[in-house]
């Protein structure tokens, strides 16, 4: 691909709901830009966009998908990215890379959750929108019940550039608002015939039209006199204006269409050529000087200091890792070197490439507003900022929703326990969304991601591109142990088999603690009862009963362990045997001290709109929760719980459910708390159960 002006070159993200078929969309204006000569099927598997093994398995999208083509001799990065929450990530990623945004809605289902996420992102960036109602070739598709949602729950400054000729199997063409003129489709579905605009729809279109003029006129000051004196406006004078109104999202155009059969798709990429932002229509990136703290700015022109943001690393054992990068000033060029002024390390880079799906093609340079991929490159990753060493900057770091989907990672091959940490570590640089935790209580490898579709991926990668095979399961709760009561128990160990013994005496008291006070471990020995160089060895053996526990074999928590009394044998008495003594004490004493089960609870805060409160406070009681109270903010409620960790372990993906995805949640370590008498019991018997079976 040739190398292009930053005046020729827009950066458009696809954000939406999953399924509202934006693969395909992007797809169709492959095809239409005349880069491919055929069109993939997202159901066959052979879309540009989607070619990893996993998205085909699945038929999604997975990894965001960078897309160039040229359209009307402007280059368009168009960048695919996932519709499934499981994979913010990449959306998250895409969105410090591009400048403007196209959210398709289907045509039939409306404005979904992932249309309202979506919107929520580019409004958070404040980036300009184009929206395109798809499938509206679909049975039950509907142009004004759609438009009217859009309006009403995203902008009413949504407003239509085109409206459908005929509905659902009849639709035929659309109605050029701006210019009052009716386009009919054509075989090929990419090119038109011009007709005057249909009679039933003369009304419709006129009143649409007026109200595209008084919205494009109240942008600009000049416009809206002549608008308000009745005086005509030459069309190119409206669309520059109308340009300008989408770039300063003062209005955001909505057009119409099917990706699938292609009617209505070679009208957006003329409104992407034409009223998207280029590099240059955005402000100056903003970042700060890691040395003086000092925030600076970066313009996008090629005597600007280098500056580029790494929004996608791919990692891939044959080839090493590639960095996705945009150029936000200055320009990359190939064997130059590189700071990474994020890590203040410095590297050559290698191969340049220019990415669409899985090809690969190598360029010399990429220049600024541009984007691009470095190849085999060592200590660069996701998130950094890219600049010159003497001129440094670095931009703000993507911060992403908290990970709460729990899930215990085991090897499932010989010898692949060295490997999982390799494989690990390897695929968290692709995406840092997901975490990996060793838990000291249960001794498990513990990932948080955002849903079961988000880990299983993670695992099909890992084996994939690195040979290991991992096994997801429920991760252990980490329960406690704790006593009730007081007691004072004698611990004596005494062994005589010839020769010199062992002999190891002591007099202990236990009590309990308020909870969260952990361990105590007082010394009133008097009169040398028990010698000072053994009430170490004394305290060791305590603690160390403490971690098997005499319920379920969990450790002993807050507890308080006095020991008054003892005595000692002048040649037997051993560290080891005052150990032993001090293990059988505790052993004994926390069987008459009233014991219990305790489990972690979770301080949950969870975002859910109004109409879901209800649902979410009945199955926060369901799970044996309490709630804490409640807050409005904006149209939704936060809900303030204590829950068990045993309860929740799913509950990302429940959520999920019951409120149509649009419940979010944080979730933090509370306490620990007594286990019900019945469901203790179950606990106790398993894990006794498990410890026969291992013999």
């Amino acid at each position: 691909m040739k190398k292009y002006d930053s005046k020729d070159i827009r950066n458009v993200g696809l954000f939406s709901h999953a399924g509202a078929g934006k693969t395909t969309l992007a797809e169709t204006l492959l095809y239409h830009s005349g880069l491919i000569s055929r069109k993939g099927k997202v159901e066959e598997g052979n879309t540009v966009s989607d070619w990893e093994p996993e998205e085909i398995k699945r038929g999604i999208s997975i990894d965001l998908s960078v897309l160039p083509f040229e359209w009307q001799g402007k280059k368009i990065n168009l960048i695919d990215t996932p519709g499934y929450a499981d994979f913010v990530g990449n959306v998250l990623g895409a969105l410090r890379a591009v400048d403007c945004g196209l959210i398709p809605v289907c045509g039939v289902s409306g404005v979904e959750v992932g249309v309202e996420r979506s919107w929520k992102y580019l409004e958070q960036n404040q980036l300009p929108v184009f929206l395109f109602i798809n499938k509206m070739d679909r049975e039950g598709a509907n142009f004004d019940k759609v438009l009217s949602e859009i309006q009403s729950e995203l902008s009413a400054k949504a407003t239509p550039l085109y409206i459908p000729i005929g509905k659902e199997s009849n639709f035929q063409g659309v109605v050029d608002i701006l210019a009052m003129k009716a386009l009919y489709f054509q075989a090929d579905g990419k090119s038109f015939k011009e007709d005057t605009v249909p009679a039933d729809l003369q009304n419709q279109a006129q009143e649409i039209h007026d109200f595209l003029v008084e919205n494009i006129a109240e942008t600009n000051d000049e416009l809206l006199n002549m608008y308000l004196e009745g005086q005509t406006i030459e069309p190119e004078l409206l669309k520059e204006t109308l340009r300008q109104a989408i770039l300063q999202r003062k209005l955001f155009p909505v057009l119409c269409g099917s990706g699938l059969t292609d009617r209505g798709v070679s009208l957006l990429g003329d409104a992407l050529s034409h009223y998207a932002p280029s590099p240059l229509d955005r402000p100056p990136i903003q970042g700060i000087n890691p040395k003086t703290k000092e925030e600076v700015e970066r313009k996008c022109n090629e005597t600007e200091p280098f500056s580029a943001y790494v929004y996608k690393i791919i990692s891939d054992p044959y080839v090493g890792k590639l960095a996705l990068v945009r150029v936000f000033s200055g320009k990359l060029t190939s064997d130059s070197r590189l700071f990474n002024a994020s890590r203040d390390t410095e590297e050559k880079v290698g191969q340049l490439l220019t990415l669409r799906g899985k090809n690969q093609e190598s360029v010399t340079e990429i220049g600024p507003g541009d984007m691009g991929a470095i190849a085999k490159i060592n200590e660069i990753y996701l998130g950094d900022t890219l600049s010159e060493k003497e001129k440094t900057i670095v931009f703000a770091n993507l911060e992403y929703p908290e990970a709460n989907y729990l899930s215990s990672i085991k090897p499932l091959g010989r010898g692949d326990e060295d490997k999982i940490s390799l494989g690990v570590s390897r695929m968290l640089e692709e995406d840092p969304t997901v975490k990996e935790v060793r838990d000291p209580d249960t001794k498990e490898d513990v990932l948080y991601g955002y849903g079961d579709i988000h880990l299983d991926v993670l695992i099909e990668k890992m084996k994939r591109k690195f040979g290991v095979e991992v096994g997801l399961a429920i991760p252990k709760v980490p329960y406690k142990e704790t006593i009730k009561g007081t007691t004072k128990v004698e611990g004596k160990y005494k062994r005589q088999s010839g020769g010199r013994g062992q002999y190891g005496h002591c007099w202990l008291e236990l009590e309990p603690l308020p909870r969260g006070k952990g361990f105590e471990f007082v010394d009133k020995i008097v009169g040398g009862a028990i010698p000072r160089n053994y009430i170490p060895s004394v305290e060791k053996g305590v603690q160390e009963a403490m971690l098997e526990g005499v319920l379920a074999g969990y450790p002993v928590i807050d507890i308080r362990v006095i020991v008054y009394d003892g005595s000692f044998h002048p040649v037997d008495s051993s560290d080891m045997a005052f150990k032993i003594a001090g293990s059988m004490a505790l052993k004994k004493g926390c069987l008459e001290c009233n014991p219990v089960l305790l489990e972690p609870i979770m301080n949950l805060e969870i975002t859910v709109p109004e109409e879901f409160m209800g649902d979410v406070i009945g199955d926060i009681n369901s799970r044996r929760g309490r709630i804490l109270g409640m807050d409005p903010q904006d149209g939704y409620q936060l809900i303030r719980a204590n829950v068990p960790l045993a309860e929740i372990f799913r509950y990302s993906v429940d959520l999920r459910s019951i409120t149509q995805g649009r419940g979010s949640y944080k979730m933090t370590f509370s306490n620990y708390e007594e286990v019900p008498a019945q469901i203790a019991e179950g606990i106790i018997q398993k894990a006794k159960k498990e410890k026969e079976e291992a013999g």
